[in-house]
């Protein structure tokens, strides 16, 4: 049985000399995590993982999809909705007697609101709703309320029937407060600074406080619509080494370790009062190889990258139990997933493929790389298997929001990261992988191809294609078509698809592990 501790603080803090377990409160949930790469809270803004995994437990969307079959999508928001015979028009009837947590009511207003509001700021992931055609000068004739229940959304073209129903899945479709959000507004900004760090929604939790690089808190939220959640509050710390949120595991100071390596793993697994959790995840590894550097822009240099992994070496070692080898960018379980995995550790292939390039004796490079495990872990063994051909690779290390900043401005040389989709429809990563239809520095369209500065207006064609097909036989064709010439011809390393596994005390139970990471949700942990 946990003990009750009078605080909060207390709990997660609390350090004694003798070998008494320092447990956390029954109904508050600790979760050791890595959130530097909280940016801000603003849905129509967020496009890191911890801020997407943040708005999938204190923001509804229209509709939802069961983490177990995306292929049962449902209404959360709204009830219902229609599709008109010629695919354009999608009719939603929204959820009445639901409340955002300042007590308006929510309506089809403030769904619409929302989207429109995404739309106009025009932020990182707005690209998920414009690409059906929306811009700030349409967008209040095409995304309208009728009525206080009735929200019409009119694309541009008759697109594959659940393209935009996972898009209003995805975390920038999270429903804002209207009446909250503009109370807040500033010199036109539609709320924008005061939601940075703020919060003004309906979700089974509510914001109580984000401290940058240190912790997020949020608390139940009493009243929601779908029935309370067992825990009062589920706190976020940000501990960065997996050895120490292993032992604030094992002494019983948080709940779930989420960034533990195999070490861990394997002496959590051993131990009878923590159990192992996993999922597979649809995020991927990768490095980018910006187009800006003349060597990394020759092709013959990419495919010699390529062969100068030890994607193996790592799947058995730093990253066992976390990542399998996966080299094209649908992960799999998408529909069109390539799985064929043709380039393995090579030097020799990789020495010849440098020479033939006109550098016989390498070059040397830069890559941006996130400070944490197992990322870092990754980079040092690039970094030794490039050198065995010449190539002298210099890491640079910093903290989520620093080295995707530098990489979003396209002022790298190489990149290495994880990338998440963000709805469940193949486009979301054929439109960032290998879709780029404008390659100039001031581009409207920034996804990852544009980062790598990779124009490529025949496979931009291609993924336009792919989306307005109907048939899902003839549509997983040609994404295998779309990642087949991009596994040969790209810029992008792809190395790993993800499984999530995390350490948990083995009384909380229920915490899941989505294949989105604002699918991670913390509305049905309980402890015994």
């Amino acid at each position: 049985m946990r003990k009750l501790f009078a605080s909060v603080v207390a709990a997660a803090m609390v350090v004694t000399a003798t070998p008494t377990l320092a447990e956390t409160p029954r109904d508050v949930l600790v979760i050791a995590n890595q959130i530097d790469d909280i940016i801000t809270l603003d849905p129509a803004e967020i496009f890191e993982f911890s801020g997407a995994e943040f708005a999938g437990n204190t923001y509804d969307r229209l509709i939802g999809y069961d983490h177990r079959d995306v292929s049962n999508i449902y209404g959360v928001a709204a009830e219902s909705w229609t599709i008109s015979d010629d695919g354009k028009t999608y009719t939603f009837k929204m959820r009445p007697g639901v409340k955002f947590v300042s007590g308006n009511p929510m309506t089809a207003e403030d769904a619409a609101f929302s989207l429109r509001r995404a739309i106009v700021l025009d932020k990182s992931p707005a690209f998920i709703l414009t690409q059906f055609g929306f811009t700030p000068e349409n967008v209040n004739e095409k995304i309208r309320a009728t009525d206080d229940v009735t929200l019409v959304i009119e694309t541009d073209q008759a697109y594959a029937p659940t393209f935009l129903l996972y898009c209003l899945t995805a975390t920038i479709s999270s429903i804002v407060d209207k009446k909250t959000v503009m109370a807040n507004e500033k010199d036109g900004d539609l709320g924008h600074e005061w939601l940075r760090t703020n919060y003004a929604g309906v979700g089974p939790f509510k914001l109580r406080q984000w401290k940058p690089n240190e912790s997020l808190t949020i608390d139940r939220n009493d009243d929601y619509w779908g029935g309370a959640p067992a825990m009062k509050r589920v706190i976020t710390r940000h501990i960065v080494e997996p050895s120490a949120q292993q032992l604030l595991l094992e002494k019983g100071d948080i709940d779930i370790a989420r960034n533990l390596l195999p070490d861990q793993l394997e002496s959590v697994r051993s131990n009878p009062e923590l159990t192992v959790q996993e999922g597979p995840k649809g995020a991927i590894y990768y490095m980018g190889l910006s187009q800006k550097n003349e060597a990394l822009a020759n092709p013959k240099v990419r495919q010699a990258l390529k062969y100068l992994v030890d994607y193996k070496g790592m799947e058995s070692t730093i990253v066992r139990d976390l990542l399998k080898v996966h080299q094209a960018f649908l992960p799999k379980g998408f529909l069109g997933a390539l799985e064929e995995t043709p380039f393995t550790l090579d030097v020799s292939r990789a020495k010849q493929l440098l020479a033939e390039a006109g550098y016989p004796n390498g070059f040397k490079i830069t890559m941006d790389t996130r400070n944490t495990s197992p990322i870092m872990e990754m980079a040092q063994s690039i970094q030794a298997t490039f050198a065995q051909a010449g190539v002298d690779l210099e890491i640079i290390p910093g903290d989520g929001k620093q080295t995707l900043t530098k990489y979003r401005a396209r002022n790298h040389d190489i990149y290495i990261g994880r990338w998440g989709p963000d709805y469940q429809d193949p486009h979301t990563n054929a439109d960032t992988f290998a879709r780029n239809p404008d390659n100039s520095d001031d581009a409207k369209s920034k996804p990852l191809a544009w980062r790598n500065s990779w124009n490529i207006p025949d496979l931009t064609k291609a993924s336009d294609a792919a989306i307005l097909e109907r048939d899902p036989a003839k549509r997983a064709e040609m994404y295998l078509e779309i990642q087949k010439t991009h596994q040969a011809t790209s810029p992008f390393v792809i190395m790993f698809q993800q499984t999530e596994v995390a350490g948990v005390r083995a009384d909380t139970k229920g915490f899941i592990i989505g294949p989105a990471f604002d699918d991670n949700k913390y509305h049905e942990v309980t402890k015994n």
